[in-house]
């Protein structure tokens, strides 16, 4: 008569380690949700460029808003791109939903342009709590990897990364770091159902399902950037997946040490984005007596990353960001990338990243 005793205690056992595992997940889940602080920094000094037209962003009190740069990702205002899409933006507290419905109603916003704002770290909230809706659906984002991005909010504007912009738009987008412009642009039709191809066109399109391959891609890049296969050093080619569809990612450099980065799309061999960065101009002479030398930012760098050696180095670089001369450090090691700004006359580290490749 006591084994059911025992039973109905063995069972009581495993139902309370259940719940508690279940109300475990359940705090997590709500924990991810909640807002949290996070530091950013602000970039009036960059420029947006839609279709070609520079745009200045202004909120409800015509205050002008900026551009914020957060993890390796730009972010623009919601409420302003919403009036480029031609559509009203709407706030509901309750729901802590962004609408975005059409057509757009409301006047166009005007503003006074803020010509004393400057680059500076600001503090602003990350939104994991907000949803997005576009004409009643709820829109959900990620960044290249495909990792979960949410919304930031600063000053009572909420900001979306550039990258969920260009995809809300239909725009490509891309970013030369040189003049500091980000760049969303439409796309021309890909005709790829016809019998024959007229003389503008350089290659037949290939067949639905058919990829152009690595070197269709690598051809298609150094064509847009108006280079031969001869002045420029490859970096990486390989096959990835980007908003659904099958991409490209190519990178490569020149003997100036100009880089750039590159998304073709592997069935039509259209260009999907860009990212060039330009090498910076030597420092005035005189300047740079006291600078730490690239042997010495290499050294700091490599001492952030244990067991990596001076093989592991991809570039250090000397430039100039914000009127401040850095190296810029690039280190692959063990499965990972890591980057670093380092400040070229103190060798103080101003800034390190890294990441997982793939």
């Amino acid at each position: 008569m006591k084994y059911p005793t025992i039973l109905t205690a063995k069972r009581f056992g495993s139902l309370a380690l259940c719940l508690a595992a279940l109300l475990s997940l359940l705090a997590v889940s709500v924990s991810a949700l909640e807002p949290s602080a996070v530091t950013v920094e602000l970039r009036p000094s960059v420029t947006i460029l839609v279709d070609g037209t520079e745009r200045t962003f202004f909120d409800v009190k015509g205050n002008e808003v900026h551009t914020i740069y957060y993890n390796g990702t730009h972010y623009l205002p919601v409420r302003a791109i919403g009036e480029l899409m031609g559509k009203n933006v709407n706030w509901d507290g309750t729901t802590k939903t962004i609408s975005l419905t059409s057509p757009r109603t409301a006047a166009p916003t005007t503003g006074t342009v803020d010509s004393n704002a400057r680059d500076a770290s600001i503090s602003v909230e990350l939104r994991p709590d907000i949803r997005i809706t576009v004409d009643g659906t709820l829109r959900s984002f990620t960044d290249a990897k495909g990792n979960a991005v949410h919304p930031l909010l600063n000053n009572g504007t909420n900001y979306l990364p550039v990258r969920a912009i260009g995809e809300l738009m239909g725009k490509t987008v891309s970013w030369n770091g040189q003049t500091r412009t980000i760049s969303l642009t439409g796309n021309d039709p890909v005709v790829t159902d016809a019998d024959t191809f007229g003389p503008s066109d350089t290659a037949t399109p290939p067949a639905s399902g058919s990829l152009i391959g690595e070197e269709a891609a690598k051809a298609a890049a150094l064509a847009h950037a108006k280079l031969t296969a001869a002045q420029v050093t490859f970096v990486q080619c390989k096959l990835d997946w980007e908003d659904g569809r099958q991409v490209y990612e190519i990178e490569f450099y020149t003997a100036n040490s100009d880089e750039y980065d590159y998304e073709i799309d592997a069935l039509t061999g259209a260009v999907v984005s860009v990212d060039y960065d330009a090498e910076s101009p030597v420092p005035p002479a005189g300047t740079n007596s006291a600078y730490i030398g690239t042997d010495r930012a290499k050294a700091i760098a490599l001492a952030r990353v244990p067991g990596a050696a001076d093989n592991n180095v991809r570039k250090v670089k000397l430039d100039e960001d914000d009127e401040r001369w850095e190296y810029e450090v690039e280190i692959i090691y063990n499965g990972r990338e890591y980057e670093f700004e380092i400040d070229a006359l103190t060798g103080d580290v101003l800034k390190s990243e890294s990441e997982v490749l793939d």
